[in-house]
């Protein structure tokens, strides 16, 4: 019997969890410039799109569970990039709203894509090429958490 499904270039998991860490590694001087890391930086994207949202829409949006983004909400409230309220209408939801300090950030952080498409297109990558593969991988995401 051949086992040649176990090599690691027959894993399609191997190349999306390399490329993941080393695209993570391409943000991170950026990153370091504004002082948070990278779940930090997914956070502020989503209330940058949608500012005074649930934990829990958050999480959604992430695909993380809330008690996997509850401290790292915590720390960035006390780091007052934003901060968590008692919804009004539900006592048992939180609402996470950008602080000023939050909102400043958005700013220096709409350069970020620009330039790390920059680099990699000094790699021999295309937009196009990107543009296929981010698709590709959302549909991927997609099949693998049912919401297809």
């Amino acid at each position: 019997m051949k086992y040649g499904q176990l090599k690691l270039d027959s894993q399609v998991c191997f190349p999306v969890y390399t490329a993941s860490r080393l695209i993570t590694q391409e943000y991170q001087p950026y990153l370091s410039e504004m002082k948070i890391t990278y779940p930090q930086y997914l956070v502020l994207l989503v209330l940058w799109e949608t500012d005074d949202i649930a934990v829990s829409d958050i999480a959604r949006k992430l695909l993380l569970n809330t008690n996997t983004i509850t401290p790292l909400l915590q720390r960035m409230e006390v780091q007052g990039m934003l901060t968590r309220k008692r919804s009004a209408d539900d006592d048992r939801k939180v609402i996470v709203s950008l602080a000023s300090k939050g909102k400043k950030m958005k700013k220096t952080a709409a350069t970020i894509p620009h330039k790390l498409v920059k680099g990699l297109k000094s790699k021999n990558l295309t937009i196009k090429d990107l543009t296929e593969l981010r698709d590709k991988l959302n549909l991927l995401i997609k099949v693998l958490s049912g919401k297809s």
